[in-house]
């Protein structure tokens, strides 16, 4: 008889079955294939990402950086896909409606109709010659080469479900380029409407480029018509991907203001700062007033790519109901001589969750890194859930990094103080919030956006 040692029988883990949606997203992009905006390049772009979609799916809790924002679980039941143009261009009036306060921010605005871009709806006249912009969809059906090296493998970081998603479908958005040394002379904001009630996704991309010494402010907003508010659910799936690059000596800052909370809001701003260039961030997350659950998940990557460039990011998330909002940011300083700093709050109430994952990388040779993050969560609820997930990773000497995430309800203290002072509870609470948010609002440093921002914050408070 023989004692050969049999050779041990591995058995590859089996892979998870797809979900209705991973099924109706696989059949949606062989459907619109041939009718989504660009051949060639862009073309084989699009077939890669959706080849990464198919072989890897929609990312669960198992993998690290969705723990706590499991998209097979939340989007298992899906919907069907449309990739259409918008059945009926709203008005102006509508638009400012949807709006709310952020209507008030004066300056271009260039409107995108359920992902479409409306010239009639849009207002360039403020532009002036230092600001050059596009729609995308034209961009993409000419497929120009110099557009291709923004698709490039690893551009974009690591593939993940987000990217490849966006990658695959995108049909519209945005390309902006300020000229050298130049400034936009008011913010610029993009405006994306959700105008149908039909279930569906929109998916845009946005291409922000600011060459050496050029500098602007620029808001991107996500609003539902009120005709649609009262329909909206997760059945509504809103993804965009916003490109940014910031040159050597160059300033932008980045406001985004996500008011679409009801439906399901899959975004990603990817960003490289060069040498002495400065990258003021802020995202405005206020969940509406339904009974529909709200997914929001924000995931941000910043490379301090140039010496002595500065990061300044910040955000509020306000959830309410079973809302959950989900903001995941890496900063990685790749060189030394970089400064980054970011402060997120958030208010949760009833069974609302709110997630923070912040990540500073500090590779070799990145010395002298000066690198700060903090979370504070408000919980109005004993309901009410905050997860935050502070990490550092850092592989050089002399270097100051710290991070820390508390979570707590509202001072009992300072309650009593404002009743005692004669004021009603209800606006007591108010004030108390306000206050509590306000620290991250001041750091948007245009001060008619910054007082819009705080009134779209008490439009939220006030539905309570």
């Amino acid at each position: 008889m023989s004692n050969a040692v049999m050779p041990k029988l591995v058995v590859p883990a089996p892979k998870p079955l797809k979900t209705a949606l991973e099924r109706a997203l696989a059949d949606a992009f062989a459907g619109a294939y041939n009718t989504l905006p660009g051949s060639g390049w862009v073309a084989r772009v699009r077939s890669d990402a959706m080849a990464w979609f198919e072989a890897n799916g929609l990312p669960s809790r198992r993998v690290e950086e969705f723990k706590y924002t499991d998209l097979r679980e939340r989007l298992k039941n899906g919907f069907a896909p449309a990739v259409a143009a918008p059945v009926e261009v709203p008005t102006t009036a509508e638009v400012d409606v949807a709006l709310g306060p952020l209507a008030r921010i004066a300056g271009p605005r260039l409107v995108f109709v359920d992902g479409v871009y409306s010239a009639e709806l849009s207002r360039t006249s403020g532009l002036g010659d230092a600001v050059e912009q596009m729609p995308l969809a034209p961009l993409l059906r000419k497929a120009p080469g110099w557009l291709e090296g923004k698709f490039a493998s690893g551009r974009l970081g690591e593939a993940n479900a987000l990217t490849s998603l966006n990658t695959a479908f995108m049909s519209d958005g945005l390309m902006i380029k300020i000229k050298p040394g130049r400034r936009a002379e008011q913010p610029v904001m993009v405006v994306n409407v959700r105008a149908s009630a039909m279930a569906g996704m929109v998916v845009t991309r946005n291409i922000v480029a600011l060459e050496p010494g050029s500098a602007m402010t620029l808001v991107e907003a996500f609003v539902v018509l009120p005709t649609v508010t009262s329909t909206v659910t997760s059945t509504m799936l809103t993804s965009v991907l916003t490109d940014v690059t910031i040159a050597d000596g160059a300033s932008l800052d980045h406001i985004k203001c996500a008011l679409d909370g009801a439906s399901s809001h899959l975004s990603s701003w990817i960003a490289k700062v060069g040498a002495n260039a400065s990258y003021r961030a802020f995202q405005l997350t206020a969940g509406q007033l339904t009974a529909n659950p709200g997914l929001a998940r924000h995931d941000i990557s910043v490379e301090m790519a140039g010496a002595n460039s500065k990061l300044d990011i910040s955000g509020a998330f306000l959830a309410r109901g079973t809302q959950h909002i989900d903001t995941t940011l890496v900063v990685d300083h790749t060189v030394p001589h970089c400064e980054s700093r970011e402060l997120f709050k958030g208010v949760l109430d009833g069974r609302a969750r709110g997630v923070f994952q912040g990540k500073i990388i500090v590779r070799p040779g990145a010395d002298k890194t000066d690198g700060k993050q903090m979370a504070r969560a408000l919980l109005l609820s004993e309901d009410a859930e905050f997860d935050s997930k502070p990490e550092l990773e850092i592989y050089a000497d002399d270097v100051v990094c710290g991070h820390g995430a508390t979570a707590a309800a509202l001072d009992d203290n300072l309650m009593f103080y404002c009743r005692s002072r004669g004021i009603p509870e209800a606006e007591a609470r108010t004030l108390l919030i306000e206050a509590f948010i306000g620290d991250a609002i001041d750091k948007v440093e245009d001060e008619a956006v910054r007082s819009t921002l705080m009134d779209v914050s008490r439009v939220w408070l006030s539905q309570s």
